[in-house]
């Protein structure tokens, strides 16, 4: 994607603007634009006509790598190729292994020469717009411009800052990518960012509702746990017409998945990227039952072993929760063994009354992938000896190893799942702007997972 990303060019850049001037900023930025262009010397622009997307980004990295002159790019929220080459850039001026994550390090180094140079002087902005367009060097671009390589859209990002309560500042900008195949025209991202405390941005939350495209969708990507009781989320919630989470990232994902259910239970919208990785297990797993000669067998399945990345459980929580509310089974009780391996054992019974034991497990690894807690095996399996039900799926060499040596009497199916390139935010992103409303399957898994995980709190 990075190599063959097509050149972004500005119709302007980042440019300080009144809470009460931000449509009419924007729309000064299209008259200058159209005017200039008038003579036929530069290509047609189609403004934002296709939804709206609010991002709420309560982490700093692209603020201070803008501050720093890291990251020449719309402060979005949305952490694509774009701001993973501004942090190697960063890692190296300061010395640093160029990972390209934004780790703590880094972004103290950040905070420190942020505040060292605004005690020294005044940070210069360029904030001038003659009308032109420019071309922005970077490499590669981010998810808001893939985004607008398609669907021209306005993008409000949400920035709450720590210290004193000094308002909301707001920003407005306009970028464009140029193809090959469309040189005569380009369909251009609109920029709204508003920083501020948390205090600060809930009260404008009125402003935020009304810059929303009326008539067209609405998203909103909320990059923090969900609050229920959040003023400024219930408003913004309520306008739109989905709300997109990412459990990958939560803090305590097992009371945050609960608060999860809480918003389904009231009707919220809810998408979960962390959800659409599990696409491919699902599809393995039903893939291997779809033998007519096996169909039968899943019946028998009363035993289920699932492991995965130590330290965020949310992906195996679902998995089961997908598999219970399918072979509908009800959780009846939630044991936290704990050790080296995290172990937690949930037992159901199924509708004919027969127990089943789950086995949850986190595993230490040191190549620890870029989603906390991917799936890394899972086994179904039976304590009939004679059921054709033992499958074991893997996305490792190693997690199949594990799984094959506790393995047990009865001949297994074994499955790799091919590791997907799409897992990262930025392109499941894309993908869930293409749809909105509610998922039943993820709504229907959603209740079994809140089911076991009262049971753990109860």
């Amino acid at each position: 994607m990075t190599t063959q990303s097509p050149p972004v060019v500005s119709l302007q850049g980042p440019t300080d603007v009144s809470l009460s001037e931000i449509e009419a900023e924007l729309t000064k930025i299209w008259q200058s634009y159209n005017s200039t262009s008038s003579n036929g010397d530069a290509p047609a622009a189609s403004r934002a006509t296709t939804f709206t997307f609010i991002v709420y980004e309560p982490e700093e990295t692209q603020q201070l790598l803008a501050a720093l002159g890291f990251y020449t790019g719309p402060i979005d929220g949305i952490a694509g190729p774009r701001t993973t080459s501004a942090v190697k850039d960063a890692q190296k001026a300061y010395g640093l292994p160029r990972t390209g994550k934004a780790d703590a390090e880094i972004l103290s180094r950040l905070r420190e020469d942020l505040a060292k140079r605004r005690a020294s002087t005044t940070l210069k902005e360029d904030n001038s717009n003659d009308g032109v367009l420019s071309t922005v060097n970077i490499t590669g671009y981010g998810v808001a411009d893939a985004i607008a390589a398609s669907n021209p859209c306005r993008i409000i990002a949400l920035c709450p800052q720590s210290g004193q309560d000094e308002g909301v500042r707001a920003q407005v900008s306009a970028y464009c990518p140029v193809h090959k195949q469309s040189q005569n025209s380009l369909i251009c991202c609109e920029y709204i960012t508003l920083q501020g405390t948390a205090e600060a941005l809930e009260r404008i939350g009125g402003l935020v509702t009304a810059l929303l495209i009326g008539g067209l969708p609405k998203f909103l990507w909320w990059k923090a746990t969900p609050e229920p009781q959040n003023a400024l989320f219930k408003r913004l919630s309520a306008a739109c017409n989905s709300v997109i989470v990412d459990s990958c990232a939560f803090g305590e994902p097992e009371s945050d998945v609960l608060r999860i259910q809480s918003l389904l239970e009231q009707g919220t919208p809810i998408a979960d990227l962390n959800w659409r990785r599990l696409a491919a297990w699902q599809e393995l797993t039903a893939e291997a039952f779809d033998p007519p000669e096996r169909r039968e067998a899943l019946q028998e399945v009363d035993k289920v072993t699932i492991n995965y990345e130590k330290g965020n459980p949310a992906q195996a929580l679902m998995f089961l929760g997908w598999l219970g509310s399918r072979l509908k089974w009800h959780p009846v009780s939630y044991k936290q063994e704990g050790g080296d391996y995290d172990i937690k054992r949930i037992h159901f019974v199924t509708t004919d009354q027969r127990p089943v034991e789950a086995e949850l497990a986190g595993i230490p690894t040191a190549d620890w992938g870029e989603i906390p807690g991917d799936l890394i095996a899972l086994r179904l399996s039976s304590t009939n000896l004679n059921a054709d039900c033992c499958t074991v799926l893997c996305s490792q060499t190693s997690g199949c190893m594990r799984m094959e040596a506790g393995g047990g009497a009865q001949a297994c199916r074994f499955e790799q799942v091919a590791p997907l390139s799409d897992q990262k935010a930025e392109f499941l992103l894309g993908q869930q702007l293409r749809r909105w409303g509610q998922d039943m399957l993820y709504t229907e898994s959603m209740i079994v997972t809140a089911e076991i995980l009262k049971l753990a709190n109860g």
